[in-house]
């Protein structure tokens, strides 16, 4: 079944030198692009990370130092990138968890306006756990008939991620062929900063989802703790995620 799209849909993939999202580095971004009327366009492109890429990564997507010394750093690709990626629905797999927060990462660290607020996401993993609860390489032979190759290859994953979700379209005639449902469908909860840090509650209210305020209403934690803001200004969080908290203070004291 091919995609219902009213906005162009950007399938993407990336490999890093590890899985924290604030510290760690992109070493590779693919993506395949779709527009309404089905044409395709699909790139990838190796990023110089500006730091050892840990053995434990190479092991994972074989993307050496000496692979990308000659690359270009994010920051050369940065506006490249969010020309390709504007006006764009966004889909990936496990990608509201880490990818995507890990480019906002990437764009904000370059000094390139990311703006993710407008955006539908599909989180084909989502889809796929909820239905079967496996990986990729198991959703690819289950719902399309067929192994995986060059697993853990970028472009690999994006053209697979885009097939799989096709498959999922044809196999439950419970899921619409529409990018908001399948947007919804996907969110584990309504998360109002990438790395869901903070939720928004049924009143649309920013809330804490983690640590000792975990439950409660940013603001009001902000009234009562004022040293929360700049203990979370100095950490090891998101740029996406103190924006989101920084936009929260700012409207208590405009």
């Amino acid at each position: 079944m091919e995609l219902k799209l009213k906005n162009p849909i950007i399938f993407f993939d990336v490999e890093s030198t590890g899985l924290n999202i604030t510290t760690d580095r992109i070493v590779e971004i693919s993506y395949v692009k779709i527009y309404p009327n089905g044409r395709e366009e699909r790139h990838t492109y190796l990023v110089n990370p500006e730091m050892p890429i840990p053995q434990q990564a190479v092991n994972v997507h074989h993307i050496t130092d000496e692979m990308v010394k000659d690359a270009p750093v994010f920051k050369q690709l940065a506006r490249t990138l969010a020309s390709v990626f504007e006006g764009c629905d966004i889909a990936g797999f496990n990608s509201n968890q880490f990818d995507i927060p890990l480019l906002a990462q990437e764009m904000n660290r370059a000094g390139v306006e990311f703006d993710v607020s407008r955006r539908r996401f599909i989180d084909v993993q989502t889809i796929f756990h909820k239905k079967e609860k496996r990986d990729l390489e198991a959703a690819y032979r289950f719902y399309c008939g067929k192994e995986m190759e060059n697993h853990h290859s970028s472009m690999c994953d994006a053209q697979t991620t885009y097939e799989v979700l096709k498959g999922q379209l044809d196999r439950y005639p419970d899921l619409e062929n529409d990018v908001e449902f399948l947007s919804q469908y996907s969110s584990h909860n309504n998360k109002a900063d990438l790395a869901g840090r903070f939720i928004y509650d049924e009143q649309r209210r920013v809330v804490v989802n983690f640590g000792k305020y975990k439950g409660q209403v940013l603001a009001e934690v902000l009234k009562k703790d004022p040293s929360y803001y700049s203990w979370m200004m100095r950490s090891d969080f998101a740029e996406n995620t103190k924006q989101v908290l920084t936009r929260v203070k700012m409207n208590l004291n405009p």
